[in-house]
């Protein structure tokens, strides 16, 4: 590894790209993040900007940071030229799935075209670079196989998940057809007290909080019955560095490995502050997602045996973790 390695991080202000930079910064990294606006964080009138870093607001003075939008090609072109990175992980991308059927265009190109442009500056600008692009579960749908691996049939249900799987694809062929160092991150559900409070792990953990203080009477959420593959995301992005440290580049199942069903983080969550989950759960008939034939869990096997990755961080501990910041943020704040 060179002595002052560099990394540019797209979607630095998300949960994920709060956590890689602060793991990159730990191990020594020059660290990059292309947000919107410019780049010197002032506006064109010279005032100062109010864009916020969202979950690396934190990592402000420590990150540099490039002005732009992702879903422009010269964003992505310039800020590889102007840093010249080791690292490149592309991690901007709508996150939210139920968001994709009311924008399914706007969905692809942020994220499909969003990787093609990325790795159609790397290639053309000659860079010896190694690409990292997070791919997502959602791209087996219904597989017909469970637990998931990467070589498992892709029946994505949703247009976030047919974007994601365009994407996954892209890097194969582009890997294949111009040997570029470019590898995709297959990530399950992965979760931290930075998650927004539209998904259903952070509404669990802030409902089991609020609870908890008196501050709420019950909590309302969709199927109980949905599985997930649960991992803390810093787990998550610690698996996407290992996979850019590899001579090769590949694609690979991020995982834990075991399903749980969304009562049984509803009951985790409430057990963190001696309650009975049951007393205090109702379903929200729309909440509740059409049935999925095939659980989403994944086998992170590959990834266990070739990069040495394995998750620090518990179940049981991630849902505590979540629990004890909520808690901590409404006492803080009085809600």
């Amino acid at each position: 590894m060179p002595h002052d390695p560099s990394a540019l991080i797209t979607g630095l202000t998300g949960q994920d790209g709060s956590f890689l930079a602060e793991l990159l910064l730990a191990k020594g990294y020059r660290v990059t993040g292309v947000v919107r606006g410019d780049s010197d964080g002032n506006r064109p009138d010279g005032h100062p900007a109010t864009r916020s870093l969202g979950s690396a607001e934190h990592l402000r003075g420590q990150v540099q940071l490039i002005g732009g939008d992702v879903g422009d090609p010269h964003t992505l072109r310039d800020a590889l030229a102007s840093v010249e990175p080791r690292e490149v992980y592309h991690l901007a991308a709508p996150s939210f799935v139920p968001d994709s059927w009311d924008k399914p265009a706007e969905t692809l190109a942020a994220i499909a075209g969003s990787t093609a442009a990325l790795l159609t500056a790397v290639r053309e600008l000659e860079l010896p670079v190694r690409v990292f692009v997070a791919a997502s579960s959602e791209i087996f749908g219904d597989s017909g196989e469970s637990p998931q691996r990467e070589s498992s049939p892709c029946r994505p249900r949703s247009p976030y998940a047919v974007a994601k799987l365009s994407a996954h694809q892209l890097v194969g062929r582009m890997r294949e057809h111009f040997s570029l160092h470019a590898s995709s991150g297959i990530t399950y559900n992965h979760e931290s007290e930075r998650r927004p409070e539209r998904f259903v792990t952070r509404r669990i953990s802030r409902g089991a909080a609020a609870i908890a203080l008196g501050r709420q009477n019950a909590l309302e959420l969709g199927a109980l019955d949905a599985v997930r593959d649960w991992s803390f995301a810093g787990d998550i992005v610690r698996g996407a560095w290992l996979m850019l440290q590899q001579e090769h580049p590949d694609d690979y199942v991020l995982s834990s490995g075991v399903g749980h069903t969304v009562a049984e983080f509803a009951q985790a969550a409430f057990a963190c502050v001696d309650l009975d989950a049951e007393r205090y759960l109702r379903v929200d008939q729309d909440r509740v997602r059409a049935p999925e034939i095939t659980p989403s869990v994944g086998d992170p096997s590959k990834a266990r045996e070739r990069l040495g990755w394995v998750p620090e961080i518990s179940f049981e501990q991630l849902v505590e973790r979540m629990v004890r910041a909520d808690i901590a943020r409404l006492e803080a704040d009085g809600g």
